[in-house]
């Protein structure tokens, strides 16, 4: 799907096989291991399909305690009050997204804490809107041709998209008839929790957002989604701080794959870092957890969907992290875009060309969507440059970000499921590209001659998503 991901396997299956040896069942515990230290999160890896007793043996002998294992990835979750737990487990083997927030100086004045998601900037709410009638603010779904799919289909029930994200406020009117409650859960631990107030959003309104596009439904304010028939779960990954660490993100991939989800939206990227480079040690522990999550839940029929993130740059010219001092090369990856068969989505604005601060590159978008541009006002009655949606108290309000463009692909991926029950990712991913609306060159945002329409893939994907084609 893109260069990143074709270069990723090779080094992924070295690395799998030169460390990932099963513990002895025998092996003694450590003779003493730190009570008062701080207690720190981490992802460890073994072969697929270890017993889950030589899990806990090894954990026990090198000062750590599990919280979760998923055998058929292979991928434990453990904390660990020792500082030199990961050298003990091996530094290929393990990581903390948690530890090097701890103990890095340069996440001091960070942006992660205050904007959440997505690539954490432009997507803090900017107008709350009070209104009787919201529909003809909704420029967003006129764009993708929503208000025609809706009279043909709002999707089935028996369509579930999982929301990896922030929470879903479970009270909001257009949101509690789609919300199901039975098939949502917290993940930010790194283990499930099915109780409401580990899934429920708590300081972050942007879960909430992007099930709005998806699913919502609220008639006495006119206000619709793309597919307010599915279903939709709270998968809570984003921590209180606004991070999401690997383990959070197994979590939820998982989770999506253990109960069948059809469509999973992601938008965000895996902190602390933005790129997790596949040789380097820790970052490829976690690349290659998140990884085997990501292809597992894809093999159990979830189509994954992801933002392209809000930096504004080509990413396969990146050559160092925004986030931490470290060098990018072929083998590194924004998460979990970058893993083979998400389906990345780039953001555009109003007048249907690239939001400024959308990622692109070659081979690194699959489809666009809107996601709302500061700079590229509407006709006056027809909304904010900012997609509206669901926010949190039974409000609405606006946002900008591919984090907005995102759940769009999503909730038309929805239809397509709900059309063609059974169908495997593979098969809704082609039916998204082959019913995309293609994008007109745009002069003013590319970089480069855009003679050749081959040249606005690296903007655009394949183009739109329309949700009318996915209901005919």
């Amino acid at each position: 799907m893109s260069r990143i991901r074709h270069l990723l396997v090779p080094a992924l299956v070295a690395v799998a096989g030169s460390v990932l040896v099963a513990p002895s069942a025998s092996a003694a515990p450590a003779p003493q291991c730190n009570t008062t230290n701080k207690q720190f999160t981490y992802v460890v890896l073994y072969d697929p399909g270890t017993p889950e007793l030589q899990v806990d043996t090894e954990l026990r002998a090198k000062c750590g305690e599990k919280v979760a294992y998923h055998p058929a990835i292979g991928v434990a979750v453990a904390t660990s009050r020792n500082a030199d737990f990961q050298a003990k487990i091996g530094a290929f083997r393990a990581y903390s997204g948690g530890r090097d927030v701890a103990l890095s100086s340069w996440t001091s004045g960070s942006s992660n804490s205050s904007n959440l998601v997505g690539a954490k900037e432009n997507e803090e709410t900017t107008d709350t809107v009070v209104a009787d009638k919201l529909s003809a603010q909704q420029w967003d779904m006129r764009a993708i041709h929503a208000p025609e799919a809706n009279k043909i289909s709002g999707g089935s029930p028996s369509v579930t998209v999982g929301v990896l994200d922030s929470g879903i406020d479970p009270t909001h009117p257009a949101l509690k008839n789609a919300l199901d409650p039975k098939a949502s859960a917290g993940c930010t631990s790194g283990a499930p929790d099915t109780t409401p107030a580990a899934w429920a959003p708590t300081t972050s309104d942007h879960g909430t957002h992007v099930a709005g596009t998806i699913a919502g439904k609220d008639t006495e304010h006119d206000f619709t989604g793309i597919a307010p028939g599915v279903k939709l779960a709270s998968v809570k990954v984003v921590n209180d701080n606004g991070l999401i660490f690997p383990e959070a993100a197994v979590c939820g991939f998982m989770w999506a794959a253990n109960h069948h989800f059809a469509v999973t939206n992601n938008s965000y990227y895996i902190d602390p870092g933005m790129f997790y480079c596949s040789k380097e040690p820790g970052d490829a522990a976690a690349y290659e957890a998140v990884r085997r999550a990501v292809v597992h839940s894809t093999g159990q029929g979830v189509l994954n969907i992801a933002a392209a993130g809000n930096s504004g740059f080509d990413v396969t010219q990146q050559t160092s992290d925004p986030n931490r001092p470290h060098a990018v090369d072929a083998s590194c990856g924004i998460l979990p875009k970058a893993i083979e068969g998400v389906v990345t989505v780039s953001a555009i604005g109003y007048s249907g060309t690239k939001s400024p601060y959308s990622n692109f590159g070659p081979g690194q978008i699959e489809v666009t969507a809107p996601g709302g541009a500061y700079y590229d006002t509407p006709p006056a009655g027809q909304g904010a440059s900012c997609p509206l949606s669901t926010v949190l108290n039974g409000a609405y309000g606006t946002k900008c970000g591919t984090s907005m463009a995102s759940p769009h692909a999503a909730g038309v991926a929805a239809l397509l499921a709900s059309r063609f029950p059974g169908a495997p990712p593979q098969k809704l991913t082609r039916l998204l590209e082959e019913q995309a609306d293609p994008v007109p060159c745009d002069t003013v945002t590319a970089a480069q001659a855009c003679a050749d329409p081959a040249q606005n893939k690296p903007y655009y994907g394949h183009g739109r998503v329309n949700a009318l084609d996915a209901v005919q």
